[in-house]
């Protein structure tokens, strides 16, 4: 019988050979410093709240829900819709717990070490946004984008690097200005050593013209549990919680909302809408008065226009745990006294909340001073970006908002764009431009609110 060929499944019996496969990123004096005294590093009690999000984008099928699953024990695709179809459509939220074993020197997402069985300790809470592969939503990606501190872009072993989505994915990071980001390669099971090697070059030569050349690649098997505890070890030298201004005015991006009585209930058992999404600044507590803006249309004079909605904080949960307040990093809820029916179906989707008058301003049309690509992203062809036209119809992403906007008067440097659904902005804040593309919208560039 002929000797088994060689596959990079082995690499569960050893994950740091597989790793020491990669080329080692030169740090800075000043990176060093950082991570030999950041506090994640060093011995704490375990918190309820997660203390930074994470994003997990790439092509569709690529691993990202299994990866997610294998971290937190927690499968983020629970739309019957998401189920029958295998991807993800809607932003899935997972927290994980990162943990420290001194005696084996082992990362593991268990209180207690897979190896010696010891009591491991606590590192970091974080939370993962799973964000959508799949073409035709990149909106709900770019969403997902504008609430995270970071994010691992994954790339299955047993395909060519890039495919579109990868490009597009990694693009869309770039223009949201987000500086952490590490490339999972996943799948190394499916493929023999040479080959994931071959697919390492792959990788490292795409990243080689972007900003993100010198981000790690972490070889692993999310299925096969393969090198999860050198990923583990990458995301805390890597992935630093930014520092958060506690002393600002609140402001919670809203990426879902939701109506959690079941169908049925009683009146007197009903409980207010809830609205979920990350704290950006400052911090909430239960009690505290709120305002949702831009809130709901209505049509006066013929013209529609955004009214705030005025509510107040019963709960707040991190995970699935009540706390009684909430600061920035990871993903949260809150749950009003707004009507149920307001929030059901994710309708308020992309809307700020804050406390009563100190809310960014409504924008029924946005000027921008924007900056295009030289080509479109995610296509095949990868043809020229023209400059935009009169009348043009654009998608707009702003924070966790998506909306439509016309182009009034094209200039470069004074852009100016007629929204079919208001937002909430401050001036200088980024805005992500994309155009129609053959059948879909494709990422263009972006535009900073004067």
């Amino acid at each position: 019988m002929a000797p088994r060929k060689k596959t990079t499944a082995d690499a569960s019996a050893a994950p740091s050979e597989e790793i020491k496969k990669t080329p080692k990123i030169s740090k800075t004096k000043k990176e060093k410093k950082e991570i030999q005294t950041s506090p994640r590093t060093e011995s704490r009690s375990e918190t309820i709240q997660p203390e930074l999000n994470i994003a997990l984008v790439g092509h569709v099928d690529h691993g990202k829900t299994t990866l997610t699953e294998r971290l937190s024990g927690k499968w983020t695709d629970t739309h019957s819709e998401e189920l029958k179809r295998g991807i993800t459509i809607r932003l899935g939220y997972a927290d994980f717990s990162i943990y420290f074993c001194e005696h084996c020197h082992y990362y593991t997402t268990k209180k207690k070490c897979p190896k010696c069985n010891a009591e491991a300790v606590f590192q970091r809470k974080i939370s993962l946004v799973d964000a959508p592969g799949h073409e035709s939503l990149m909106a709900t990606m770019l969403s997902g984008a504008a609430i995270v501190d970071g994010a691992l872009l994954l790339v299955a072993a047993n395909e060519k690097c890039p495919q579109p989505q990868t490009k597009e994915h990694l693009m869309a990071l770039h223009i949201s200005g987000i500086k952490n980001v590490m490339v999972v390669q996943n799948k190394i099971d499916l493929v023999s050593y040479e080959e994931a090697l071959a697919n390492y070059q792959e990788i490292r030569q795409f990243l080689s013209s972007t900003e993100y050349k010198d981000a790690p690649i972490i070889p692993i098997s999310a299925r096969a549990n393969a090198n999860i505890d050198i990923l583990l070890k990458a995301i805390q030298e890597h992935v630093l919680t930014p520092p958060r201004d506690l002393e600002k005015d609140p402001l919670m991006l809203v990426a879902r909302s939701f109506d959690i009585n079941k169908p049925g209930a009683r009146p007197e058992k009903l409980v207010g809408g809830v609205l979920g999404g990350t704290l950006k600044q400052g911090k909430f507590k239960v009690g505290d008065a709120i305002e949702i803006c831009p809130g709901y249309l209505v049509e006066e004079k013929n013209k529609k226009v955004a009214k705030s909605l005025k509510s107040t904080i019963v709960q707040i949960f991190s995970g699935s745990q009540p706390v009684d307040e909430i600061l920035p990093g990871g993903s949260m809820a809150i749950r009003t006294t707004l009507d149920p029916s307001v929030v059901k179906s994710d309708s308020l989707t992309g809307s700020i909340v804050g406390l009563p008058g100190k809310i960014p301003a409504v924008h029924y049309q946005v000027n921008l001073e924007t900056f295009l690509l030289e080509r479109v992203v995610g296509t095949k062809e990868e043809t020229e970006v023209k400059p935009l036209a009169k009348g043009e119809i654009l998608m707009l992403n702003c924070n966790s908002a998506a909306t439509v906007g016309v182009v009034v008067d094209p200039s470069k440097k004074n852009t100016l764009c007629a929204l079919k659904k208001p937002i909430c902005a401050n001036a200088g804040d980024r805005i992500t431009i994309s155009r129609r593309v053959g059948d879909r919208f494709r990422l263009i560039g972006y535009g900073i609110l004067k």
